[in-house]
Formats: structure tokens, C-alpha cells, sequence
């Protein structure tokens, strides 16, 4: 039997909960959180298994762990792992700065240990059919890109919590935009190498009703609106709701990501111009996007593209991605199946976030993404 330990048991364990596959020999075995009513709803949910309130604590021999702690605790979870020699699943953002992403990668090659990150937008029906189209060479070669990303729910979602502390998240920029600019760089074929940005705290800075310090509050999606009527909000809010950046690829391609955490829809736009055409996508749910290829000379706007199709619908969450990305992860820890997930690119990802937070944070000043540094682990 192939055993999964679950490091933080929130959110997101219906992710977890994918990976436990008794009928294909995977079983959750084990769950680490430091709160008891966590551990409680985890044993209910698997009375024969174990759950301790700390990673040290973890007695269960495990081959894998499903990391989904916050963000700020990523690297000290991960790397603990990895030199015990257990493969790790771990939750996008790989870490909250560039050098613990250094850190964390470093383990994995140091030890020889598996290591995959959770970029489940990869894996979205709407993302997989733009991929295609252009490799396919329908837009030429890929000169320049851009994403805008309505965020409906982010009031709820982000300023009610740790999200909403830049000492804990880093910023939105960061945290949530990881997701685009990964794609970004996925769809363009490069990794950004220097960026700009600008943004403000524009609604959710000026809100008095928050909860207490250390109070729990559950994210909880209720389509609160106006956005400024948001209640139990986080005691600290320095993170930026309105972010855009400015992207140079290393392969020359320019990109621009856009992201307001308070708009009225919430999906994502992408478009992508080569030398021959260009492709974007209309709506991001399975069965409802369309991708539309324009790749004839016209003067005017034509709604109607020169080809176009509909992501077909699937079941599960975040259209059927987290199930292709957990199957993707046992395949990968268990079978040797390369993954299109991969750690490399998760880094550069953070990198260019955190470079793209920092130039926001002191006046838009361009900053150059760094390469990967291999930190050497000291001995135990």
C-alpha cells in the first residue's frame, strides 16, 4: 500500500481526499495540523489513520505527503520532508520568497526526492486548448501575451485571513497571481526575466469591521457585494487589490498580467499574439469557454474568429484540474510519469511575483528576476 501523509487540513482537503485511492493501493494514512478540530475531522473521515498537531510529532512511515499548510510555511514542511525521503505534493506557492523556492529545490536534488507543486491552472480544459492551439502553430511564433483576471470572490477569499498580511502571503501578486504568471510563461514557452508592476489597496484597505486578533474566521463564499460591505475582515490589510505587471521573457516575448480583487465576475482572459494570429479565450468554465483563433487580416472587430472551439465540460473541482493534478502526482511519485508540473517552473513563477511586488512597492522600478541558486543544506 502506497501512504499519503496530509499536512494541513483545511480548504483545500477535499484535494487530498482525491488521492486516497484504497482500490489503486494509495491511502491517506496520516494528517498534521495544529488545529484539534482539524485533526478530529480528519480521523472521522478516516477513523483507522493518525493526525498529530505537529510535523515533528508524524511517527506514521509515509512515502508521500500532500502539503497544504499556508504559504509561509511551505519551505520549512517541504524541505523536512524531502531529506526524510518522502516525496512531496506541494500547494502552489511553492514558498512566499525566492529564496526559500531555492532552498526547497535544493532538498529535492540533494536528496534525489520527488518534488511536484500544485499549478492546477495548467490543467484547466480552457488552458490545455490554448496550449495546443499554439504549439500547434495556429498563431505563428508567440510575440506577446496578456491576462486579466476579474476576481469576484476576493474579498471573501483573501482579506478575511492570513492573505490579506503581506508578512504572511507576500501579496496577492504573489499568492494568487503565481497561477497566472505560471501560465503566462507555460502559453509563451519563457520564463520572465525582468518585470515591472504598480498597484494600490483600493476598497479593502479602508474597512472597520474586522475580526479579532487570532480569531479563526472560515472562508466562506457568499457573493458579498458591494465589496466595501465585506465584514470580519483580517485585523492586518497591507496587501494590494488592484496589481499589474509588466513581463520580458527570456525568450523576448512581452506579457502583461492584470488583477483586480474586486470586481463583479470572476474569471480570467488570456490572450496570446504570434507573428501569425492571434488566440484568446472567452468564459474559463468547461463547457462554456470558448477559444477563438484569429489568424486572417481584417480591419475591424469580428466576433466571429476564423476558429473557434468549446472546452468540453467535465466533472470535478476547479473543472476536473485538481483531480488531473493529483492523479498527475501519484503518476509521477509512483510510476516515473514526467509531469507538465514542474518544479522549476513553480520557482520562476514566485520569482517573478516577488520581483514584480517589489518593484510595485518602491515606485515601479524595473527588477530583474534572479536564476535559480542551489543552496547547500547543512548537515544534520
Amino acid at each position: 500500500m502506497f501512504k499519503i501523509g496530509v499536512i494541513g487540513w483545511g480548504l483545500r482537503s477535499p484535494l487530498a481526499k482525491m488521492a486516497h485511492r484504497p482500490e489503486e493501493g494509495v491511502e491517506l494514512v496520516a494528517a498534521v495540523d495544529t488545529r484539534a478540530e482539524a485533526r478530529e475531522a480528519f480521523l472521522d473521515e478516516y477513523p483507522g489513520a493518525t493526525a498529530y498537531s505537529d510535523l515533528s510529532e508524524l511517527a506514521d512511515p509515509i512515502d508521500a505527503a500532500i502539503v497544504m499548510s499556508p504559504d509561509w510555511l511551505h519551505e520549512d514542511h517541504a524541505v523536512a520532508l524531502l531529506k526524510k525521503g518522502v516525496a512531496v505534493y506541494l500547494e502552489k506557492p511553492m514558498a512566499i520568497t525566492i529564496e526559500s523556492c531555492d532552498r526547497i529545490l535544493a532538498a529535492a536534488q540533494q536528496t534525489g526526492t520527488k518534488l511536484y507543486i500544485g499549478h492546477n491552472l495548467r490543467h484547466y480544459g480552457f488552458v490545455t486548448a490554448m496550449k495546443e492551439w499554439i504549439d500547434s502553430g495556429k498563431i505563428g511564433n508567440v510575440k506577446t501575451a496578456w491576462c486579466r483576471h476579474f476576481v469576484s470572490y476576493g474579498g471573501e477569499a483573501y482579506y478575511r485571513d492570513w492573505h490579506a498580511d503581506r508578512r504572511l502571503s507576500a501579496g496577492l501578486l504573489l499568492q494568487k497571481g503565481s497561477h497566472d504568471i505560471d501560465v503566462l510563461h507555460y502559453l509563451c514557452g519563457g520564463f520572465s526575466e525582468r518585470v515591472t508592476a504598480m498597484g494600490s489597496l483600493m476598497v479593502y484597505g479602508d474597512l472597520t469591521d474586522k475580526h479579532a486578533e487570532g480569531e479563526h474566521v472560515k472562508v466562506e463564499f457568499t457573493n458579498t457585494w458591494p465589496p466595501r460591505s465585506l465584514t470580519k475582515v483580517h485585523p492586518v490589510v497591507d496587501v494590494e487589490d488592484v496589481s499589474m505587471m509588466l513581463m520580458e521573457l527570456d525568450n523576448g516575448v512581452l506579457a502583461s498580467y492584470q488583477q483586480c480583487m474586486f470586481a463583479p465576475d470572476g474569471w480570467r482572459n488570456y490572450t496570446v499574439i504570434g507573428d501569425e494570429g492571434r488566440i484568446e479565450n472567452f468564459n474559463d468554465r468547461p463547457g462554456e469557454a470558448v477559444i477563438k483563433v484569429w489568424n486572417k487580416s481584417r480591419y475591424g472587430f469580428s466576433y466571429e474568429a476564423d476558429e473557434e472551439r468549446v472546452v468540453p465540460a467535465v466533472e470535478g473541482w476547479h473543472g476536473g484540474s485538481d483531480d488531473a493534478i493529483i492523479s498527475e502526482f501519484l503518476a509521477y511519485v509512483r510510476d516515473g510519469v514526467e509531469p507538465i508540473n514542474q518544479p522549476i517552473a513553480a520557482r520562476m513563477a514566485v520569482a517573478a511575483g516577488v520581483c514584480a511586488t517589489e518593484s510595485l512597492r518602491s515606485g515601479s522600478v524595473p527588477v530583474d528576476v534572479p536564476p535559480v541558486r542551489w543552496i547547500p543544506q547543512a548537515a544534520d
